[in-house]
């Protein structure tokens, strides 16, 4: 199931795509809106899989939301000038739909996107089994990193990217740390604060609320949402005085 949002600056457009959206088993609408900067304060809370975006609106443009929603979520542009198709591709929209749209053409950009999740989540569970590692993408446009889990110390949220840090160095990429936190294994990583996940093999020390980690000067906070999943993990390997 993929979760979808719909933007554009006509209700009747909106309308339509909503009536597709419902004939089609695998999406779910999470929300619409006629005004684009409101959809970018709903899109930086929730996690959307794929965006139906308008591009001639008032404000800012669907050309122009492109670069800022970047790698978020699926982008299928429409538009009724299709002078406007290279410019959707160049910022790397998955697909182009001219109005008026037909449910066969919707569904066929649907069809794409679903099929782009499957792929990329077996990918996933298939370098899960195999591999200790993964692939960023990283500031630089086109500039992938690998990182292996072992060599990650922790990981800090930063709103709609994450830090990595490892002994050598800090990576940032364009992640949510919840998706990231699925993406690790449970039995080396633990999410110790909203804005927090460490590897559990350099926990270093606890000092209260304050988590010390091996070749890190700067402690990681211990939430209290987290506090009794994180004694619980440890508690096996846990000597002296109960907590």
């Amino acid at each position: 199931m993929l979760s979808c949002f719909v933007i554009d600056d006509e209700q009747g457009a909106i309308d339509l795509l909503i009536n597709y959206i419902k004939k089609t088993p695998f999406l779910n609408l999470v929300g619409s809106t006629t005004n684009p900067l409101e959809a970018l304060q709903i899109l930086r809370t929730q996690s959307i899989d794929l965006i139906f975006l308008d591009i001639n609106m008032p404000q800012i443009s669907g050309i122009e939301l492109m670069p800022i929603l970047k790698d978020k979520c699926q982008v299928v542009l429409t538009t009724a000038y299709s002078e406007y198709a290279v410019y959707g591709f160049e910022h790397n929209a998955l697909d182009y739909l001219l109005k008026p749209i037909s449910f066969e053409r919707f569904l066929k950009a649907a069809q794409k996107a679903l099929n782009n999740t499957l792929v990329s989540n077996s990918d996933w569970q298939q370098s899960e089994k195999e591999d200790d590692f993964l692939f960023v993408k990283t500031e630089n446009k086109g500039k992938m990193i690998k990182v292996n889990f072992d060599d990650l110390i922790y990981i800090e949220g930063l709103k709609n990217y994450v830090s990595l840090y490892t002994k050598e160095e800090r990576i940032i990429t364009l992640l949510n740390i919840k998706d990231l936190e699925g993406r690790l294994p449970a039995k080396q990583f633990i999410r110790v604060h909203k804005s927090y996940i460490v590897s559990i093999k350099n926990i270093k020390a606890l000092d209260s609320n304050q988590i010390l980690l091996k070749d890190m000067k700067a402690y990681v906070p211990l939430g209290d949402t987290y506090r009794t999943n994180f004694f619980d993990v440890l508690n096996k390997n846990m000597m002296g005085s109960k907590r």
